[in-house]
């Protein structure tokens, strides 16, 4: 289960710490071959057509899912169905033949203005095609604040939860940021929280932790 951990900084910065073999899982060494990522598809009102990209890390140790307009807001100018975005990503993660990952940590990080007595949320899950959803983890910002903001998720060694060896599941990521007025005035001021930033994009970093599966057994003659 992921344990939450939230910074926030008027200089936030998002750590892209990679993991070292002890860390990441027992082998945990990255697959020396390029990984490719197919975005299968995207659904959310965070993440209209064409506003959300996928990258991946040149040494294999994460992915980059890129945000360009993801915001929650309430107040002044504000729809009535604004104070909550969502975006459930489907990707189909494509490694070399032997290995088999997990998601050790998740990075997000934004921008929020909330209005004295205004609260915002940021949660996350993930999960792979066909097996159980882990469980959303809440982080929750309260008014006044007008600031950058970094969330971190983390799993423990021991929950690591792998892709099947050998099997091809879609690994699917479910994000989502809510704003609530509470005792602001709505009709006077706007609060939003918003995966962005100041150069319009944002990054959300997931970290591989990488396993070797066991060879197939020869078949017998």
């Amino acid at each position: 289960m992921f344990r939450p951990v939230t910074i926030g900084s008027a200089a936030a910065v998002l750590l892209a710490a990679l993991f070292t073999p002890g860390t990441a899982a027992a082998d945990g060494v990255p697959p020396p071959d390029k990984i490719v990522i197919d975005v299968v598809s995207v659904n959310g009102s965070g993440c209209p057509a064409g506003t959300a990209n996928v990258s991946v890390s040149p040494d294999n140790t994460a992915f980059t899912v890129s945000y360009s307009n993801y915001i929650a807001q309430v107040g002044v100018g504000s729809k009535p169905t604004d104070f909550r975005k969502n975006c459930q990503l489907s990707l189909n993660v494509h490694v070399p033949q032997g290995f088999t990952y997990a998601i050790a940590q998740a990075d997000y990080r934004g921008f929020a203005h909330l209005e004295k007595g205004a609260t915002g949320l940021e949660r996350a899950n993930y999960y792979f095609q066909g097996m159980s959803q882990t469980a959303y983890v809440n982080h929750h910002f309260t008014g006044p604040v007008n600031d950058n903001w970094q969330t971190t998720d983390t799993t423990e060694i021991e929950a690591l939860i792998y892709a099947p060896c050998g099997a091809m599941r879609y690994f699917n990521v479910n994000t989502e940021l809510r704003v609530d007025a509470g005792t602001s005035d709505p009709t006077k001021t706007t609060s939003f929280v918003a995966m962005d930033s100041t150069d319009s994009s944002i990054s959300t970093l997931y970290h591989f932790a990488w396993k070797t599966c066991p060879k197939p057994k020869p078949p017998r003659s």
